[in-house]
């Protein structure tokens, strides 16, 4: 991975708020309020980035849960640096195959540093096809866009690539305590 970093630039923040926007459209013409969770694994930098990926989700028209069942979105946000982090993820990603049998249209994402490791986004794409989109800590900002690419195109998102890490201010948050 590239240790360099660029600042995101105010109209691409823009732009995906404008992909916000487009799913929280379609999000409002469900019939009930989808619901989505996050779950993280790992460092403070997760927990923080978490923050950002339930700010996002709130934006796009959902509701949080911290059940799995009730989830229309599933984000695992994942770590490489916590021992044993790797082996919880990909047991917790092979009991979701129960939630994606009953919600076929669940949409199952993996995201963090665990997962921008070519040989753990390669184990998912070939062994894990529950997951629909994996996306590793460089495009965060980028998750509005990546998910509503998934829900539209209805095919698996990969966006894992080595490239600058990226600073971009002024992406919604929601934290769980103060």
């Amino acid at each position: 991975m590239s240790n360099k970093t660029t600042q995101i630039a105010k109209q691409e923040i823009q732009r995906q708020m404008e992909f916000a926007a487009a799913v929280a459209d379609i999000n409002a013409a469900k019939s009930a309020k989808p619901m989505a969770m996050v779950d993280t694994y790992g460092c403070q930098q997760n927990e923080a980035d978490s923050e950002r990926i339930r700010g996002m989700l709130l934006k796009m028209g959902y509701d949080l849960t911290q059940d799995e069942y009730k989830a229309d979105v599933i984000v695992m946000n994942t770590c490489a640096v916590r021992e044993h982090a790797e082996k919880r993820v990909f047991g917790n990603v092979g009991q979701l195959n129960h939630t994606k049998k009953a919600k076929p249209e669940q949409i199952i994402a993996l995201c963090g540093c665990m997962v921008q490791q070519k040989s753990v986004a390669q184990k998912i794409k070939s062994s894990y096809r529950i997951v629909d989109l994996v996306f590793g800590p460089q495009a965060l900002w980028r998750f509005p866009e990546l998910l509503y690419k998934t829900m539209t195109e209805k095919k698996r998102v990969f966006c894992v690539e080595d490239e600058a890490g990226s600073i971009a201010e002024e992406l919604p948050q929601n934290r769980d305590d103060k």
